[in-house]
């Protein structure tokens, strides 16, 4: 059985504060180690669980984030050589998992809500259902035919995951107090509650049925001013709704971006 984890950092273990996103505050090389920490915990779950090959991807702001000499030597660092967002992920993968999980933008008391661009993008919709980056995933590894079977990330971030997959399990390690602060679960009790999502995550396959959104599929996108559309609208294949928003229709669920 493979297993292939997809990674964010807002979601993580021991990260409660907005300043530790930022590569040059003091805080950001705990909030790394905590990152490993926690993918340890899903690869190790994982294995528990009877998966016989774990592939790691690093996703947060476009990778740069991995310390590989902390990474369990069991799993695989995909490292894109496909140039792909999606990395290797293809169908001959049995289930993903999403570690460290955030809520989409404009969830309350979801640490760090955002969906793809904190700065530009207010709301994002495929077929008329407002979502974020966790069914964005979902739905490109819908694609290949591979389920979602676990998520690690705040308690909004698991909340929204169960509302979008019937079959899922969550690991809940700190909840949002407004948006830029967290209360932390106790880090050996997040490890813990990581490794035992990923164990039971594993007994999903062959339940869990991918995300999969009728196709073709209608994407609108609404930025936070008028000026940030101005370029997008201009895309070939892109009509401008108003001001702010924009949509396509996209044929395959890898076109998930305008």
């Amino acid at each position: 059985m493979r297993i292939y984890i997809h990674t964010d950092l807002e979601g993580i273990s021991g990260v409660d504060s907005i300043e530790m996103m930022d590569k040059t505050d003091p805080s950001h090389e705990y909030a790394i180690k905590r990152l490993m920490a926690d993918v340890n915990a899903a690869i190790d779950g994982a294995f528990d669980g009877g998966a016989t090959h774990v592939t790691v991807l690093d996703s947060h702001a476009g990778g740069g984030n991995f310390d590989l000499s902390l990474l369990d030597p069991r799993a695989e660092c995909d490292t894109k050589e496909n140039k792909k967002w999606w990395g290797k992920l293809d169908s001959t993968y049995n289930g993903t998992f999403f570690i460290g999980a955030h809520a989409m933008a404009g969830t309350i008391n979801g640490f760090l809500d955002h969906t793809q661009s904190s700065r530009t993008w207010f709301n994002y919709w495929v077929n008329g259902r407002r979502m974020g980056e966790l069914a964005q995933w979902a739905i490109v590894a819908g694609h290949f035919g591979v389920p979602m079977l676990m998520v690690s990330g705040d308690e909004a971030a698991c909340v929204e995951a169960r509302e979008f997959l019937d079959s899922i399990e969550c690991a809940v390690v700190k909840r949002g107090v407004g948006r830029n602060r967290a209360e932390l679960v106790d880090l050996d009790k997040s490890l813990a509650r990581i490794r035992d999502a990923a164990k039971k995550g594993v007994a999903l396959i062959g339940k869990a049925t991918p995300f999969v959104p009728i196709l073709p599929m209608e994407i609108r996108l609404e930025l936070y001013r008028s000026d940030f559309c101005d370029k997008i609208a201009k895309k070939s294949g892109v009509e401008r709704l108003d001001a702010r928003t924009v949509r396509k229709i996209a044929n395959t669920a890898l076109e998930l971006f305008i």
